[in-house]
């Protein structure tokens, strides 16, 4: 699979267009969009509520089909995957953060963080050992332990990017990650960001309309009404 490959591109989006419902209730989300994501690098998709943002992550996450147009994530045309194939390599290769940290209320962080684990077949004590670890690396250490109802949104937030990261993910899709917390939190949470998750073989795409945030990503990708209306490259001082 061309996944496995080491790609200079993560994503490559060519003509995508996206439409909800038919006829006359007939919704273009969004109109040809064209768009590369990078390896090592942290990529902002900003833009206004409706302009298509979460349409258009949803779509390079292989939770959406494109009504036209072709994605390429690590070298694999997502149309050549159905079923459980497309489950497979979503499992395998992409990580999810959500703006609601999605935490099942009965298990321990370290519980919590080892599910993409579970699901890939692991021992039990094998992925939550693992997923201990990745939470150490997030500074939740002393939390391991600790059920999702005794601990702050931020420190909700850390569980969901260890989570997101424990399967050593390729490309990981953050859905509006700060937009939750209050400032300060949601500046650790994208300094964290950065420091963990932005590796070498690693693309970061953020969804945000916090523009609080835009210092940490290393392009900013501007949508509006369904369309990149333009893409500015930073200099982001690497930590």
């Amino acid at each position: 699979m061309g996944s496995a490959a080491a790609v200079e591109r993560a994503v490559i989006c060519r003509g995508v267009t996206k439409d909800f419902g038919e006829g006359e209730t007939k919704v273009r989300a969004l109109r040809g969009v064209d768009l590369e994501v990078h390896p090592g690098q942290m990529t902002l998709l900003v833009g206004p509520s409706g302009c298509g943002k979460t349409t258009l992550i949803s779509i390079i996450a292989g939770l959406l089909d494109a009504t036209v147009g072709e994605v390429t994530v690590l070298g694999q045309n997502l149309r050549q995957l159905r079923g459980r194939e497309l489950v497979r390599f979503r499992g395998r290769y992409i990580g999810f953060v959500f703006q609601q940290y999605n935490l099942l209320p009965a298990l321990t962080a370290a519980e919590n963080a080892a599910v993409p684990l579970v699901i890939a077949g692991y021992k039990r004590s094998a992925a939550v050992a693992k997923a201990g670890a990745i939470l150490e690396a997030v500074g939740m250490a002393d939390k391991i332990n600790v059920l999702p109802a005794q601990l702050s949104g931020g420190q909700q937030q850390r569980v969901a990017i260890a989570r997101a990261l424990v399967h050593e993910p390729r490309l990981l899709v953050c859905d509006e990650p700060t937009a939750a917390l209050d400032a300060q939190s949601g500046q650790v949470v994208m300094q964290l960001l950065r420091r963990v998750a932005v590796q070498p073989d690693r693309a970061v795409i953020v969804v945000t309309h916090d523009n609080r945030v835009f210092g940490f990503g290393d392009r900013i990708v501007y949508m509006n009404d369904g369309i990149i209306d333009r893409v500015e490259e930073r200099s982001v001082a690497k930590n």
